[in-house]
């Protein structure tokens, strides 16, 4: 299930600099006044040629379609974007999913689901199922779906959400891949304690400064909020790539864990001295571009494989 990616001698260099620039910062308190510095650092990952910007509404929840040269008919990606559930937006994140989709040869979906504190659990949740919804009804033959930190942890919810709703004729994603997800807002995995001083990014008290945010004293074990507790039968393959030097690195492994047991088919690749999220880092660390070629690869081949048991007649079911 698990796989390690060892720290090449080229990266090295590169992530001892990225330590030394992010030390200062490591800790701050960080809510809705940071959002032009959070979106100014995805902006600045570098934009794929022939990956078209267009904003659009989908299910009722405005974001951004990047539609990709020679698209895959039939085939979409639902993009569900990290920052703390506080932070991050459609925009900012173009570049980074147009990477991506060119990869996998789909257009991508990118919602801007509410933000807290302004809009408390469960609203990002229930806009990510509406945007999901949406491009179903839209005409959506096959989808997945893709996140990185909060949005990882949405994506795995959702998963959970609409394998509930299989029984009531609800299409299913044939595949999700999540990048460092934060599965457990109860903040309790051992990592927290193991890589609090290797993680050069998150501490468990800028998590918490989040989680209350978007809880704002609901339960962190709710399923909706913390898929680490949601049931994780009937799910699609899903791909997990995550940093060994992060907090969340337990919330990566324990869901893979649960899934694997589950029977859900589960990938999980674990990149030593990489930090959270180091995919949007293209063009400063080799590993950012293996392991989104990977992803893409993963993806790519879930769009193109139909499942033994998939319904002819409406090919995201049982994929």
């Amino acid at each position: 299930m698990m796989t390690i990616q060892p720290l090449s001698t080229e990266d090295a260099p590169a992530v001892a600099a990225m330590r030394q620039a992010a030390s200062a910062h490591k800790g701050e308190a960080l809510g809705p006044e940071a959002r032009p510095m959070f979106d100014a650092m995805f902006v600045a990952t570098p934009a794929e040629e022939d990956v078209q910007v267009e904003a659009a509404t989908v299910g009722g929840i405005a974001g951004s379609w990047l539609r990709v040269a020679s698209a895959r008919p039939g085939a979409c990606i639902l993009y569900l974007h990290g920052g703390g559930y506080v932070l991050g937006s459609a925009q900012a994140f173009t570049s980074f999913v147009g990477q991506i989709a060119a990869r996998v040869g789909a257009d991508a979906f990118v919602p801007d689901y509410r933000l807290a504190p302004e809009h408390p659990f469960p609203a990002a949740i229930d806009d990510a199922v509406a945007a999901y919804r949406g491009l179903v009804s839209e005409g959506a033959e096959r989808a997945v779906v893709v996140g990185d930190s909060v949005g990882g942890g949405l994506t795995l919810a959702l998963l959970s959400i609409l394998a509930a709703d299989k029984t009531k004729g609800m299409v299913q994603p044939v595949g999700a891949a999540v990048m460092s997800p934060w599965t457990d807002l109860t903040l309790t995995g051992e990592s927290f304690e193991t890589r609090a001083e290797a993680d050069p990014i998150c501490t468990r008290g800028v998590l918490r400064g989040f989680s209350e945010m978007y809880l704002q004293g609901q339960d962190a074990t709710l399923p909706d909020a913390s898929p680490l507790y949601a049931p994780l039968n009937g799910l699609p393959p899903i791909r997990i790539d995550v940093g060994d030097n992060e907090v969340l690195l337990s919330d990566a492994i324990h869901y893979a864990e649960r899934a694997q047991a589950a029977g859900v088919e589960i990938t999980l690749t674990v990149w030593e001295g990489m930090p959270h999220v180091f995919q949007s880092s293209l063009g400063q660390f080799f590993a950012a571009e293996r392991s989104v070629n990977a992803i893409g690869e993963f993806l790519r081949h879930r769009l193109e494989t139909l499942s033994e048991n998939a319904d002819p007649s409406n090919p995201l079911k049982g994929a």
